[in-house]
């Protein structure tokens, strides 16, 4: 139904507010994730409903999915979102770009971008921001598992793999999958207003997280070279002892130079970065799982001090032991 059929008679007031509403386009390719794009509409829904309920007008105007041709760039909208893409591995993305609707969507969305809509993706969808060229030396952020392949592949774009969503000038991106969640509820603070943000978030039951650190896997990325995995398997069996470049690289059976370029393509990391991440997934893993000091745990690990513990993890995860051993305890 039109927006304006809703409110007909309503005050000029409100008829003004309908039609300065956000549209929004969303970019519907083959392959979107069906999450994605359903997140979009909810999201976006629940914020006009809220937004009703309390006596203001519709705040966004979602517009029919580009699903072939992409839209008129001449006619622009305020906000392009592109949801994620469900590609499952490096080939996949690579033949997925390549392919002609992907092609023309980054062609679509270079041309809104240029015309000044504001552009927003989620996922393996923020490949597609940046075959448009519309992230050369902006931050971005895309899902952890694709960042070691996004950071080879656009070295022009900041990519900070660890925030969840990064708002840089007109482009807002977010990390995996479900991250498309916490990516609206930005763009309805960005557009609606933080407090219709916040109300979204408490009627979805959802909590708004900053970042994607806690869920990465590191195995998953480091399966993709089978050195490096060699070298993380070695690391696990001697992070009790002191450890370091020189020691992960004769593991793999690399000069530290070949090691340290092949650990940096496969998970976008330094072998210090690598290593300190094996040491505190270890802690996390003995905090939730035995009864052992912070200092034992600590030492266990590598760490000749509770301090050096704290302040990797505090690094990594953004919390303290205790926090995560509290975690434990509220699970049981």
């Amino acid at each position: 139904m039109d927006h304006y059929e809703v409110l007909e008679g309503a005050r000029p007031a409100t008829f003004r507010a309908v039609r300065d509403m956000t549209s929004v386009r969303v970019l519907d390719l083959e392959g979107a994730m069906a999450t994605s794009v359903a997140i979009t509409v909810d999201v976006l829904d629940t914020a006009n409903r809220l937004a009703l309920r309390s006596g203001r007008a519709n705040q966004f105007d979602v517009q029919p999915w580009v699903a072939n041709g992409y839209g008129d760039a001449t006619d622009p909208v305020d906000l392009v979102v592109v949801p994620g893409l469900g590609m499952r591995n490096t080939q996949e993305v690579r033949s997925r770009l390549a392919a002609p609707d992907a092609r023309a969507g980054a062609h679509y969305l270079k041309e809104a971008a240029a015309a000044g809509s504001e552009i927003a993706a989620s996922c393996a969808g923020v490949f597609l921001l940046a075959e448009a060229g519309i992230l050369d030396q902006r931050r971005a952020t895309t899902t952890w598992w694709l960042a070691p392949l996004f950071a080879c592949r656009y070295p022009a774009v900041r990519l900070t793999p660890a925030d969840l969503v990064v708002t840089d000038g007109p482009v807002t991106t977010a990390g995996a999958a479900l991250a498309h969640l916490d990516l609206m509820l930005t763009l309805v603070g960005r557009h609606g207003g933080e407090a219709l943000a916040r109300e979204c978030a408490r009627y979805l039951a959802v909590d708004r997280r900053r970042s994607q650190s806690p869920y990465v896997m590191p195995e998953t990325i480091e399966g993709a070279d089978s050195d490096v995995a060699i070298a993380r398997s070695w690391a696990l069996q001697h992070l009790d002892t002191s450890i370091g470049v020189r020691d992960l690289a004769a593991a793999a059976h690399l000069s530290p130079r070949t090691f340290t370029r092949r650990i940096s393509e496969a998970t976008g990391m330094s072998p210090a970065r690598f290593l300190r991440r094996l040491r505190v997934e270890r802690a996390v893993e003995l905090l939730h799982n035995t009864d052992l000091a912070v200092t034992g745990v600590a030492h266990a690990v590598g760490y000749s001090d509770p301090t050096a513990l704290r302040r990797a993890m505090s690094q990594e995860l953004g919390m303290s032991p205790r926090t995560v051993r509290g975690q434990r305890t509220r699970a049981h």
